[in-house]
């Protein structure tokens, strides 16, 4: 290629020849192959969990997530043999409104278990999703990460769908499955909304309820089921100029848990104020854990506890199970299409419609609905 500006006319300039653009395919991309991972058995999963490896524990869980069959009757088969080696460790739900620093909070209270002890602890974040899109950022794991790089730590985020406000049966499964992996301290962190608070105090030895102070009314920060679930009550952000804030607060929330009746434990929730950010007073937080699981253990509410607990989930299988086989019968899609146009049309009430499809759905498994 010949260059103008190389002439003389413009003495001093000199423009070299480029080199050949490169092509946008890689030259290379033929020679290389994507190795995927290899499937695991049963056995290989029972066999890597009880040894503690992590990666399989990971893709364990991953396989308790999946929607297809095949995964499903697989995950089922290795939990029943985790089963026996499970149920040892102590469970910490955590809950706590919208800012309340849960993800923060987890991370320290993490790390101070870590720091004085040789436990090891595994967290089961779930993280909200779309209702629209079902996308979820699972975020949680940026938010700790001191505990995202401990060699004993295990954070697990999982997208709660919209099952139970995002804790449901197969979260209390990935609980079994941590405990066989010798996972002695499990924490899970809700949603923070609906119906979650209820089906993780349904799978947890204690349940924390986490609130701040100095965003309004702290009585109507957080409804009263929920504070009546709650095994032990605690105000972050206790730090700085807010310390005065948040001790008035857990007076507040101490006065208040006066006038509710006295739990099944027989013992009245604590009220702790700490700084989750800048790691004060979490001593105070696990000494509070601490002394309520003793008491329990010595007055026998802690295995009653979680006999209820296996009756909870035993009538929750049931339920699953049942919608799972209404909606894979053949024939109810059509069915509750049909009648989805009719009531949208006005030609028939939500009672009726939902009448001649379990109709349909009773008649296809040969009941007798005479």
């Amino acid at each position: 290629m010949e260059h103008p500006e190389n002439s003389e006319v413009y003495k001093g300039l000199k423009v070299n020849d480029g080199v050949e653009a490169m092509g946008t395919i890689n030259p290379y991309l033929s020679t290389m192959r994507r190795k995927r991972a290899a499937q695991l058995s049963v056995n290989d999963y029972v066999d890597g969990i009880l040894r503690g490896d992590v990666t399989v524990l990971s893709r364990a869980v991953t396989l308790l997530e999946s929607l297809l069959p095949e995964h499903q009757a697989m995950a089922q088969e290795v939990v029943e043999r985790c089963l026996p080696h499970s149920g040892k460790s102590l469970r910490v739900g955590i809950t706590g409104v919208p800012g309340a620093g849960k993800s923060t909070s987890i991370d320290a209270f993490g790390m101070y278990l870590l720091s004085n002890s040789d436990a090891k602890l595994a967290v089961l974040a779930v993280d909200p999703s779309s209702e629209r899109s079902k996308g979820s950022i699972l975020g949680d794991k940026t938010r700790m990460e001191r505990l995202s790089s401990h060699p004993r730590a295990f954070i697990r985020p999982s997208a709660s769908a919209g099952s139970l406000g995002g804790v449901a049966r197969k979260t209390r499964e990935a609980i079994i499955l941590c405990e066989a992996a010798g996972y002695d301290n499990i924490f899970v962190e809700t949603v923070g909304v609906g119906q979650s608070e209820t089906a993780v105090y349904s799978m947890v030895d204690f349940f924390l309820l986490i609130q701040i102070a100095g965003a309004g009314d702290e009585l109507q920060g957080i409804k009263r089921g929920i504070m009546e679930m709650a095994d032990g009550i605690v105000v972050n952000k206790a730090d700085g100029d807010n310390v005065e804030e948040a001790r008035r607060a857990a007076v507040h929330y101490k006065n208040a848990l006066q006038l509710f009746p006295l739990p099944a434990s027989g013992l009245r929730p604590e009220v702790q104020t700490y700084s989750g950010f800048y790691d004060l007073n979490i001593d105070r937080v696990w000494a509070m854990i601490d002394d309520y699981i003793v008491k329990v253990k010595a007055n026998g509410f802690f295995d009653e506890r979680r006999l209820s607990q296996q009756r909870y989930w035993m009538y929750e299988a049931i339920d699953e199970q049942l919608k799972a086989n209404f909606y894979n019968t053949d024939g109810v899609h059509e069915y509750l299409s049909r009648y989805e146009q009719l009531l949208l049309q006005g030609k028939i009430t939500s009672f009726a419609a939902a009448n001649k499809v379990l109709e349909f759905y009773d008649k296809e498994r040969g009941v007798n609905v005479g």
